[in-house]
């Protein structure tokens, strides 16, 4: 796990806009809050950071934007895990 790799995964418009519109599939509102509530945990997870990674040393143009790298079903089960956050937690 690279803290390159999971920096580069959050801060690619790509990948940021289809969590949000994960989020706002979701029900969230305002989405775009929540996407910022969410991006990290499912950035962070192994499965998303290493197949960014691999995208990444494949030289994928835009693998955040790309469906074959991280799939809608992979986004949706981090974004489901981690919202909506715990009672209490911030």
């Amino acid at each position: 796990m690279s803290y390159n790799t999971i920096n580069a995964c959050a801060n690619d418009e790509g990948f940021r806009n289809r969590v949000m519109a994960c989020c706002a599939q979701e029900g969230a509102n305002p989405p775009d809050t929540t996407m910022y509530e969410v991006l990290w945990p499912v950035c962070c997870a192994s499965d998303v950071e290493a197949a960014y990674a691999t995208a990444l040393a494949n030289h994928v143009p835009n693998p955040g934007a790309d469906e074959s790298v991280i799939t809608d079903q992979t986004i949706l089960s981090h974004v489901q895990a981690n919202w909506p956050p715990e009672p209490g937690v911030t």
